[in-house]
């Protein structure tokens, strides 16, 4: 697709799941756990490799236009790039930007750029986990919206929904990066256990069930071209692994999906 002429007509949503794996997401939707998302998609999740193996090195790499790639061979031309010479994954259809990150680009677009946090890169509490939130022109985060707070989900789609009721006539990028899934995620099964891939699934079913407050709100501010994936996986125990920025299949294997929210394109 055509990223320079979408976004004459699209607001841009972009959703990290932070920590999904790509195992544990690609089940849910293929058993029928995860309906809101299979309705969106219309399909499964799409297997791709994430560029960083924790948030902060994914982000900044997201942010620069390199978003997870599929896991097949060849090259893959990016939706949007900033200006690099000699880069190889550009072509006519890539929206190119000579900003410093895409978000700057939007913002020179005309477009409202926001950032709703979730893990700790977000928390604009000291200079290192400004940095992300601060390409923005607007970014929150609060202990609601964080990783041990269990409506978290519920709560970042609706400051998402009255972000948007407050800004209807601007295009818009909305990002938002959803902390459920990131440890401790034993509070949506068993808070006495420690985390695990069952606590894992049971935070993005929860997330899933709030997903319409946030399907509302967008529909009532246009059309979206909508990017959903995780910025890295993580182990619970495979290989001996437990966590993440570390080099292992189910770190750095991601679940990855773009479509349209308010239209049929």
């Amino acid at each position: 697709m055509d990223m320079n002429q979408v976004v004459k007509s699209h607001n841009v949503l972009f959703m990290t799941f932070d920590t999904l794996r790509f195992d544990v997401a690609d089940e849910l939707c293929k058993s029928g756990r995860t309906p809101n998302l299979s309705r969106l998609f219309n399909s499964n999740w799409q297997k791709r490799h994430s560029p960083g193996s924790f948030t902060y090195a994914s982000h900044q790499a997201f942010f620069a236009g390199f978003l997870p790639t599929p896991a097949t061979p060849g090259l893959h031309p990016r939706l949007f790039a900033c200006a690099f010479e000699g880069s190889a994954t550009s072509d006519q259809n890539t929206l190119l930007f000579e900003e410093e990150n895409i978000i700057k680009g939007f913002a020179q677009l005309g477009f409202k750029t926001v950032c709703i946090g979730g893990v700790g890169f977000f928390k604009k509490n000291n200079g290192l986990s400004s940095v992300i939130p601060n390409m923005f022109d607007e970014s929150y985060w609060n202990n609601s919206l964080g990783v041990t707070c269990k409506e978290s989900p519920q709560n970042q789609f609706n400051l998402a929904a009255e972000i948007i009721n407050n800004s209807r006539d601007t295009p818009m990028f909305l990002f938002i990066n959803l902390s459920a899934l990131h440890q401790p995620n034993n509070i949506y099964l068993n808070p006495d256990l420690k985390d695990s891939k069952e606590s894992h699934a049971a935070a993005l079913v929860y997330i899933d069930s709030q997903l319409p407050l946030l399907e509302s709100a967008l529909k009532s501010h246009g059309n979206w071209f909508s990017i959903f994936t995780s910025d890295h996986g993580t182990t619970y125990g495979e290989d001996g692994f437990t966590g993440h920025r570390l080099s292992n299949e189910h770190v750095w294997t991601v679940p990855y999906k773009e479509f349209f929210i308010g239209d049929n394109k």
